[in-house]
């Protein structure tokens, strides 16, 4: 264990990977119960989404975890799915199978520009001070997600604002949120898992935590082959290219997913491994070898690359790497065997549903605020007196939360940059790659504008 996972060189501990994963795990398990309720809207069975959403979970983060030795969880992405099913089958008319298909287009997509080194590329070319916005802009992105998450904000005045605390999950959320502060400030280890236990069990009293109804495990099994392989029949990918008049939606469609779930995975990874050192100043340098995967980044990219196909075809949308892996490393994690850990539980719930998805958001909530405080940190590496940074790296950082997307935030922060730099006269400074992908956010801004 030590030898393969390098434990004492990464400087932790066997325990603290396992309580990182918990910890990982149980901030992100709510998308096996949400994943499902939403891609069945598009007709998908909900039992055969369910297996394929923690199977493509086990599979990606697995990879992730013996691959890469890096403590990152893969599972179906929020937003995506619901792009999949708001804007590609209800929006655009594509069925759920050709849906599917251009998602696994998508995933071969990014494995052949995770090969060609383009996505460690974008990395490099994302000058400092972008790369701290987008760091500190996860951090208030992961504790807007808790706060949503709860419905402690709510909006409906038709702006944001504090829910009225007239509920029991609101309460136990505060309760939750103190009792975790508390114990990292007092340097209790393990704190944010102890947190989120000891907040679970004080629901069950509070009527907060309760079983949920869910399909049994033979049942999501029985329904697993109407998704699995359904790209590979006359309904998936030959539909989908069987009318060319539709070919540049197609293509219009695949390229909205790609640069989505590409900027998600490299904002989560900027903005996590910078402030932590699991991506450190050596494996930057290793990333300058021309083949091979010579570093923890490159084979980081990889292992996420490979697990959107790999979703497509079990039946479900990208799977991305998740951006609550910051609660895991919030509490330790450093290599991969807290991902192994992640992917093990990932397993264990496909038999205990019920029991996983009785931990109330509530309970998780107050885990997501806290790790969110923690990375805002980075925000103090950006030379706010210099208005000139300071203008892209508001929007990098803001914008996220307030778009609820990491990759728009990234967008807005790569636009501004340009626009500041060319002002400035000082566009010849603007790296080519961040130039294209400035364009690409344009264009795709445009292309969905149109469609």
């Amino acid at each position: 264990m030590e030898k393969f996972f390098k434990l004492k060189e990464n400087g932790t501990t066997f325990s603290t990977e396992v309580v990182a994963g918990l910890t990982t795990f149980f901030t992100m398990a709510y998308i096996i119960a949400v994943n499902p309720s939403v891609l069945s809207q598009s007709g998908m069975e909900w039992g055969a989404v369910f297996l394929a959403t923690i199977i493509a979970s086990i599979i990606g983060t697995m990879v992730m975890g013996l691959f890469a030795n890096v403590p990152y969880a893969q599972a179906p992405g929020m937003g995506l799915n619901a792009f999949f099913v708001y804007t590609v089958c209800f929006g655009l008319g594509f069925t759920w199978q050709q849906a599917l298909s251009m998602v696994f287009i998508c995933g071969i997509f990014n494995i052949v520009i995770t090969v060609t080194k383009v996505r460690k590329s974008i990395i490099k070319a994302i000058p400092t001070s972008l790369q701290n916005a987008i760091g500190g802009g996860i951090g208030v992105f992961v504790a807007y997600i808790g706060l949503l998450n709860v419905g402690i904000i709510n909006f409906d005045s038709g702006v944001p604002a504090i829910a009225t605390l007239n509920q029991p999950a609101f309460w136990l959320f505060l309760i939750g949120l103190v009792l975790t502060i508390v114990l990292l400030v007092c340097n209790v280890k393990g704190a944010i898992l102890i947190g989120i236990v000891i907040t679970a069990l004080l629901g069950i009293p509070m009527g907060v935590t309760t079983t949920s109804d869910s399909v049994s495990f033979t049942e999501a099994c029985a329904a697993l082959p109407t998704t699995f392989g359904a790209i590979f029949t006359s309904e998936g990918l030959p539909s989908l290219f069987s009318d060319m008049a539709r070919l540049p939606l197609v293509l219009v469609t695949i390229f909205a997913f790609s640069i989505s779930d590409t900027f998600d995975t490299l904002g989560t990874f900027i903005g996590t491994g910078r402030r932590s050192g699991i991506f450190s100043a050596e494996d930057e340098k290793a990333m300058d070898s021309s083949s091979g995967f010579k570093s923890k980044m490159d084979k980081a990219l990889f292992a996420d690359a490979i697990a959107t196909s790999i979703g497509s075809i079990f039946g479900t949308s990208n799977t991305t790497t998740f951006v609550e892996s910051a609660s895991g490393i919030g509490a330790g994690g450093r290599t991969g065997l807290t991902s192994v850990v992640v992917a093990i539980c990932f397993a264990i719930s496909a038999f205990l549903a019920t029991f996983v998805s009785a931990i109330p958001s509530a309970a998780t909530a107050p885990a997501l605020v806290v790790v969110g405080i923690m990375m805002t940190s980075a925000f103090k590496e950006i030379q706010w007196e210099n208005f000139s940074e300071a203008v892209p790296a508001f929007f990098a950082g803001l914008f996220m939360a307030l778009c609820y997307s990491i990759s728009y935030g990234i967008a807005f922060g790569f636009i501004s940059y340009c626009i500041v730099k060319i002002c400035k006269k000082e566009a010849k400074g603007i790296h080519p790659i961040l130039w294209v992908a400035t364009l690409l956010f344009i264009l795709n801004f445009v292309l969905l504008a149109v469609i």
